[in-house]
């Protein structure tokens, strides 16, 4: 019996301890913040239709990104992203044909540039 007593005290001393100190999150500054915004060059010979920012985990490329406009040869504009994180970038040109560039991180790519048959990230 006195055992059994001496683990009944036991355990209403543990019962009473206060609980271990919580772990508090804390985020680390990031370095320089970025706005997930890239800059899209069109140096190609055709003007582009549509443009398509998605992210990597959506079904389908959403909505196009030019609206009512269009992307003429020699001109460029920003596009934010929708989502942190990388993105596929897909356009298609006037003529029906398409280009696709996959996993750009706006954090880490500042420009897209369109050319005749591909794009290229820098």
């Amino acid at each position: 019996m006195p055992g059994r007593a001496l683990a009944f005290i036991a355990l209403a001393l543990a019962a009473c301890s206060p609980p271990p100190p919580a772990r508090i999150a804390t985020e680390s500054p990031s370095q320089g913040s970025c706005e997930g915004e890239l800059h899209v060059v069109n140096a190609s010979s055709r003007t582009v239709d549509r443009l398509f920012l998605a992210r990597l985990s959506l079904e389908g490329w959403g909505r196009d990104r030019l609206g009512q406009e269009v992307l003429r040869p020699g001109r460029s504009a920003n596009y934010r992203a929708t989502a942190p994180g990388a993105q596929d970038l897909r356009i298609v040109w006037a003529d029906g044909r398409a280009a696709e560039l996959r996993r750009v991180d706006p954090c880490a790519t500042g420009t897209i540039r369109i050319e005749d048959n591909r794009l290229k990230a820098s």
